[in-house]
């Protein structure tokens, strides 16, 4: 086990990466500079002062509101600062003060901003997945890293295997079935994690994947089947509270005292009903 100084440094400078990849994920979807203007209020535009911009600290001292207009601020911020704090604090735990826990780490950082920009964008900025493998070549040139020769080749085929793949079903399925920014990702996972690493990924990729949208895709195939059915069978699937509607018109009629036209009147404003509920 590391020297729990050096943990306890690791998980500082793990904090304030994270600080700062917080303005990459925001800024980098929309093109604006990372570096200028300083950190804002996503509400009031208010520059947020230095001692409300200690990583997780101020969300929780600030009551996760703006000083200044009191605002909310997403639990996303303090999220992102906290797994960037855990995963450098847990290479320096591993590896302790070494270049395979400092390129460790860059990795999860540079993973973790992909991750959020992909699910709140549905893109991948080059800068990261180009300038991440560009930085997995330049940590290979440091003794302890992984050898140049198998980052190079580690970059090339995850970058060729996974063009392959989005080539193969785009001409099976008639339609782009891979984004580019994928392909460029798996380039740098190879520039880092070496051929190895790079086949490793895919295939885990490729199990997370079926495992998790295998299930959704065969819910949303039984969804279209249902709205594709004729209307005849569609309507056996009456909601609760359209089949209430109509008793209650039914019973409504035959209850003495109340005029047909009450009646009638309660029927067809319970067939209104229904047909507003109407798939």
């Amino acid at each position: 086990m590391a020297d729990p100084a050096i943990i306890g440094v690791a998980v500082l400078l793990g904090a304030a990466v994270g600080s700062f990849l917080n303005v990459c994920v925001t800024r980098m979807p929309t093109g604006d500079s990372v570096l200028r203007p300083r950190s804002r209020c996503p509400s009031c535009h208010a520059p947020i002062r230095w001692r409300d911009n200690l990583p997780v600290l101020s969300w929780i001292f600030l009551r996760a509101r703006c000083r200044d207009c009191g605002g909310r601020i997403s639990w996303r911020y303090p999220a992102i600062e906290l797994a960037a704090a855990l995963a450098w604090g847990g290479m320096a735990w591993l590896y302790s003060a070494s270049v395979a826990a400092l390129t460790g780490a860059v990795l999860f950082t540079l993973l973790l901003a992909i991750a959020v920009i992909d699910a709140r964008h549905y893109v991948i900025p080059d800068t990261l997945s180009l300038g991440g493998c560009a930085a997995g070549l330049a940590l290979s040139a440091l003794p302890g890293s992984t050898p140049p020769l198998a980052a190079i080749t580690g970059a090339v085929l995850g970058f060729g295997l996974l063009y392959l793949v989005g080539w193969l079903g785009e001409k099976a399925l008639r339609k782009p079935a891979l984004g580019g920014g994928d392909v460029k990702m798996m380039a740098m996972v190879g520039a880092f994690l070496g051929p190895g690493g790079a086949l490793l990924t895919i295939f885990l990729g490729s199990l997370a994947g079926s495992l998790v949208y295998g299930p959704v895709s065969l819910r949303d195939g039984k969804a279209r089947a249902v709205r594709d059915l004729p209307r005849a069978r569609r309507d056996r699937r009456i909601p609760v509270r359209r089949a209430a509607v109509r008793l209650v018109s039914a019973l409504a009629c035959r209850r003495p005292g109340r005029g047909a036209d009450a009646g009638t009147a309660l029927a067809a404003r319970g067939k209104a009903v229904g047909q507003r509920r109407e798939w």
